[in-house]
């Protein structure tokens, strides 16, 4: 194999597929991208047996030929190289040579008979989604999703496409997240992406006026973003079907900047080792909030105009946070049904986005 093209786009080809790259493996060549020179293009490819990152370079290729090497090797001297032409050979030996300006490097690599083939995704429904929307929908949701592989399932969120609507849903056992959007699609869909999956597509979307294609198989799915195909399997199970309640007995439309800050206030009194809620008591104009652990006490208040039955409910801050956070309007409506019920958060006007925040038990004071 040997050929010619740009360090910057190379390196930037071997930054991103080597995300896909396992750090421990068993196999040596899984801690490898490999790299194959064909006609006139490189194809480089990262791949844990769970997602795999494809893309393509162009190159002046003279002798056509592929190699694995390692990720983290290549990637550090790709990056480092002086010159913007880089040169690179190999031989019947695996023994891999870079050239670019004065600097010289020979490194070991991998025959590509080693590599795990990619899966085969057989299309069995596919829809094309702008890209800015589904970044949103992905970056509104994702934050749900468990690190708790006791429930695999719950690592990943629901993706289903319906009646021309595509909806996004997460849950971890303590808070849910909803995104949807109308899309001009007429199939009918569901599947289960994992987290880390949709954590690089947020990463690989640089153009948000440009179209992602999502090609869904029985087990397996690709995002097509730009010159790059993410390759993922699918997460097996039955994912939660939560019915949400169509009323609240306790209502009020607030300032999502300013209720984020005044549980932000109360939260400067816990970290992971002290751990007390964030205790909200909801009467007809305002919210009073209060945090009490043992290197102290807070309290504040904010002014509402309050829908419904008085109340007092206590929260997670990080998790109640989280939802201010990802709340992309001014103002959001909550609703509430009792303290031992979940707290829902919505826009003001229809229901673009929906977290669910579930309740901490309050002590008696």
């Amino acid at each position: 194999m040997k050929f010619q093209c740009m360090r910057t786009d190379l390196s930037n080809a071997v930054s991103n597929v080597s995300r896909a790259v396992a750090t421990k493996a068993t196999t040596p060549a899984l801690e490898g991208v490999l790299i194959k020179a064909y006609g006139s293009q490189l194809e480089i490819c990262g791949y844990d047996l769970e997602i795999g990152i494809v893309t393509k370079v162009d190159a002046s290729i003279t002798e056509e030929g592929e190699i694995v090497v390692s990720a983290r090797l290549f990637n550090e001297i790709i990056r480092k190289l002086p010159e913007e032409i880089v040169s690179i050979e190999t031989d019947d030996r695996m023994i891999t040579y870079i050239h670019s300006g004065a600097a010289d490097y020979q490194i070991v690599g991998i025959s590509s008979t080693e590599y795990p083939e990619l899966p085969n995704v057989e299309e069995i429904s596919g829809l094309t989604v702008n890209a800015e929307i589904l970044k949103n929908m992905i970056r509104q949701t994702v934050f749900a999703t468990s690190d708790n592989m006791a429930k695999p399932i719950y690592t990943g969120s629901l993706f289903e496409i319906k009646d021309g609507l595509f909806k996004i849903e997460a849950v971890d056992g303590f808070r849910m997240a909803i995104r949807e959007e109308n899309v001009d699609s007429d199939i009918e869909a569901k599947f289960v992406v994992p987290g880390k999956t949709q954590n690089e597509i947020l990463k690989l979307i640089t153009d948000n006026k440009k179209d992602v294609d999502i090609i869904v198989g029985q087990r397996h799915i690709i995002f097509k973003i730009e010159e790059y195909s993410i390759i993922s399997r699918l997460l097996e199970g039955n994912f939660l079907d939560y019915k949400m309640p169509s009323s609240a007995s306790t209502e009020f439309v607030v300032n999502t900047r300013i209720l984020a800050s005044a549980v932000e206030r109360m939260a400067l009194l816990t970290n992971e080792k002290i751990q007390s809620p964030v205790r909200c008591s909801i009467s007809a104009d305002e919210i009073k909030l209060s945090c009490s652990t043992t290197v102290g006490r807070a309290n504040d208040m904010i002014s509402v105009s309050v829908v419904g039955n008085d109340m007092e409910i206590g929260f997670n801050n990080r998790f109640l946070l989280d939802a201010l956070k990802y709340a992309d309007t001014d103002e959001v409506r909550v609703m509430l049904n009792g303290s031992l019920q979940p707290m829902i958060i919505r826009p003001v006007e229809g229901q673009s986005f929906t977290f669910l925040v579930v309740p901490m038990r309050l002590a008696a004071e």
